[in-house]
């Protein structure tokens, strides 16, 4: 069997019709996973569910639209995929937000409430629901997708930062909680990537001619050069990795 093979395995992308996440769902049907394809618009997720579905055969991939700041809507795709799948082995935190750029000071409390709402709190619930089930298995991954903003401090993005950060923390506790039933709770820290959600900060050439002349690479992420990662965190290739952080970011952070 390869490291990397995820035949009947099945995995939860949240954030998953465009970028990081379709690029990831992709990658784990490719390794033979039943993949469930989730954001907040369900013709988005139809459309990326048919062509998971019409590349790797019918009934590979479902679409369950869920907005990751309604605990009952996360449920209800939870739910969803135990009625189509029979289980969850795999949960990939994805789905983020980042409603604000500029500095701390000028950030709204709406607008800090949502960004720790989304990307810190749904997480906690996500792998609230899932988790009883790896439990009664003794096995499991949880893949929760940081940022190496969560690694250093920024002036434009600074609360997203601390999200981030407090991302990594949760994967830290959650590896300790959870070690001893066999579930593993890793992150993974992209740098910049070329996705709509990261737009407004690769859109402008001379920022990122800037950005591209002091990383060791010369250049920007795609979401398919995450997309391995979130497949060695799911597979059995990271079997004695838990806890941790993967810095994906052409070498940004050294």
């Amino acid at each position: 069997m390869s490291l990397f093979d995820l035949a009947g395995k099945v995995v939860l992308i949240t954030g998953s019709s465009r970028g990081i996440g379709k690029a990831s769902a992709f990658a784990c049907a490719e390794q033979g996973a039943k993949v469930v394809i989730s954001s907040r618009k369900q013709d988005a997720c139809d459309a990326v569910a048919a062509e998971i579905n019409a590349r790797f055969g019918d009934g590979t991939a479902i679409a369950v639209a869920a907005n990751i700041s309604d605990k009952a809507g996360l449920q209800a795709l939870v739910d969803a995929t135990r009625g189509a799948f029979g289980r969850v082995d795999v949960l990939v935190c994805n789905a983020a937000s980042n409603p604000y750029y500029g500095p701390q000071e000028g950030i709204a409390d709406e607008q800090f409430r949502k960004i720790l709402d989304n990307n810190i709190l749904s997480n906690h619930w996500l792998v609230t629901m899932v988790a009883g089930e790896m439990k009664e298995r003794g096995e499991g991954s949880i893949i929760i997708v940081s940022s190496i903003g969560g690694l250093r401090g920024s002036p434009i993005i600074g609360a997203y930062c601390i999200s981030k950060a407090a991302d990594m923390q949760l994967a830290r506790n959650l590896a300790h909680e959870y070690g001893k039933h066999g579930i593993r709770v890793n992150c993974i820290a992209p740098g910049l990537i070329r996705t709509d959600f990261a737009k407004a900060l690769w859109e402008d050439e001379a920022a990122v001619a800037e950005r591209n002349r002091t990383t060791p690479l010369r250049r920007i992420g795609e979401p398919e050069e995450i997309a391995g990662a979130v497949v060695y965190l799911a597979s059995p290739a990271s079997a004695f990795m838990t806890g941790q952080v993967m810095v994906i970011d052409g070498g940004v952070t050294i």
